[in-house]
């Protein structure tokens, strides 16, 4: 790993299915690859204006996954509200993408990892993702329901996912979770 100046380590990831990859923020010269990224990989423009929406409204960490013939994933941190527990800093993971011809390659696993690892250095506590439930364990996200948290949007139970950070952070907590405004303008 490489450290570059804004404290954080450059990660470069090298395997059988990655070519070397690098894990870092996004630069302002990133912003439309990331969007055609989003784009991309949802087929159409709604988490591709999420994106851009958060990037100027939010507090958010935003990654990419970048190769040398571009970016070819990214992801995006974006802080939530937790009412009946305001003290608890937490984020959701919303939304990441990876760009079609790279998909099921590991490059969302490193996203998923080095975000995580971002959103703890700066001392989120609990992180929350709406998202497919055999994917998301693998990083430690259960049921929120375990911890008595809802979300805002109906979404199944098995779908809508927490991770503490900080080990206790949601223990004996409830409430409900509130995504940031940009959310429910698309």
């Amino acid at each position: 790993m490489e450290r570059v100046a804004s404290g954080f380590s450059r990660k470069t990831v090298q395997s059988d299915t990655i070519r070397s990859m690098q894990i870092r923020i996004e630069a302002p010269d990133d912003i439309p690859h990331v969007h055609a990224v989003n784009r991309a990989a949802f087929e159409s423009a709604t988490e591709a204006m999420l994106v851009d929406a958060l990037r100027t409204q939010a507090g958010v960490i935003s990654l990419v996954a970048a190769e040398d013939d571009g970016v070819v994933g990214h992801i995006m941190f974006s802080p939530v509200r937790l009412r009946g527990a305001e003290d608890v800093r937490a984020m959701a993971l919303a939304p990441m993408a990876v760009v079609p011809g790279r998909q099921r390659s590991g490059i969302g696993s490193e996203l998923v990892r080095d975000g995580l690892a971002r959103c703890r250095q700066q001392g989120v506590e609990a992180v929350f993702v709406v998202g497919h439930p055999t994917y998301y364990p693998r990083f430690g996200f259960g049921p929120a329901s375990i911890f008595g948290i809802t979300c805002e949007f109906e979404v199944p139970d098995d779908a809508f996912m927490a991770l503490e950070l900080a080990p206790g952070a949601l223990r004996g907590r409830s409430g409900q979770v509130f995504f940031h405004e940009a959310f429910r303008a698309f």
